[in-house]
């Protein structure tokens, strides 16, 4: 029998703000409800984007144009640990929010912690160096994290920054080299892109190019985010994996606060079956959806697979979808 794990995937998961406060002073099952916990801890493996930066220090990163600065305190350290996450990666529009000192912090805590972090780092090797974990079974997961945007974010040779790829001009060289890599180094390589605009149901084209590049280099899974919603699945390509915890505005049609918890069943020969539960974020916390929230997002989940042919089935837990 071949050997399987699950590793759980979540997208944007803001500490800051609103949720920062919110940690100061309640428990955890305050943030995300104990039985989503349940359900995060129990994965072999669990990757999420870490949409903000884990300091007391630093000072708002001087662009004028951008609208949205995200710290969390350091006690974010612990809600991560708590839910039993694994790794998380930094390589989005977020991570260097409170400048250099912040992202260093964010980074150390994290390692003390036993989290990996990917996509950021002190300078450019750092942070476009992927990581490699093991389950329990013994299958070996290495994971990549990449992101399109901000240019100015991006880590140099004596840097700290993110590991940026300007996407829509095509996967550069060094992104496709380290991908190969990867591949010839574990069983499952993992590479997890922030690409894309906010707030939109269907994958740029850009996007959809540079998923297949990606896989074409031999990436086992994709697992994207940015757009705050999910488009979606395209073979071992999830395009976008929406939001976990934030206090974002909600857009009422869109629906940015009904998501999914992406459970991946692997092995040695990659993706077998992805399994979606449905959370709704409310007033700062994650939970597990009701019935009618869990209906909207399968139809809508249903929908955004569709043109791939994706036959998503419903379960007592939420959907799911084969993926060989």
């Amino acid at each position: 029998m071949p050997v399987e794990a699950r590793i759980a995937l979540a997208g944007d998961t803001m500490l800051g703000r609103l949720v920062g406060e919110h940690m100061r002073s309640a428990p955890f099952s305050a943030v995300v409800a104990d039985e989503l916990r349940e359900i995060t801890s129990s994965a072999d493996l669990f990757v999420v984007n870490l949409e903000c930066c884990i300091s007391d220090r630093g000072t708002p990163w001087p662009d004028i144009g951008k609208p949205f600065f995200f710290q969390a305190p350091p006690r974010a350290v612990e809600l991560l640990s708590w839910l039993g996450v694994d790794c998380v990666t930094l390589a989005n529009n977020h991570a260097l929010d409170f400048s250099y000192d912040a992202l260093t912090d964010t980074v150390n805590l994290l390692d003390e912690a036993g989290i990996a972090a990917v996509g950021a780092g002190p300078d450019l090797d750092a942070a476009r160096a992927w990581r490699t974990m093991e389950t329990a079974g013994g299958l070996s997961v290495g994971v990549l994290g990449v992101s399109d945007h901000p240019p100015d974010f991006a880590a140099q040779p004596d840097r700290p920054g993110i590991a940026f790829a300007d996407l829509a001009a095509g996967v550069p060289e060094w992104l496709t080299r380290q991908v190969r890599q990867m591949a010839g180094s574990v069983q499952v390589p993992l590479v997890t892109p922030h690409w894309g605009p906010n707030m939109t149901i269907a994958p740029a084209e850009y996007v959809r190019r540079a998923a297949d590049a990606l896989v074409a280099a031999g990436a086992g899974l994709v697992a994207g985010h940015s757009a705050h919603v999910f488009p979606g699945v395209s073979g071992r390509v999830l395009f976008d994996l929406g939001d976990f915890v934030d206090d974002y505005a909600v857009d009422p049609d869109l629906r940015n606060d009904l998501g999914l918890l992406f459970l991946v069943t692997v092995d040695e020969a990659g993706p077998v079956r992805l399994d979606g539960v449905p959370l709704r974020i409310e007033r700062c916390r994650t939970r597990l959806a009701e019935d009618g929230e869990s209906a909207w997002i399968r139809r809508r989940f249903a929908a955004a697979c569709a043109p791939w042919g994706g036959p998503v089935a419903r379960t007592p837990a939420g959907l799911t979808l084969p993926l060989r």
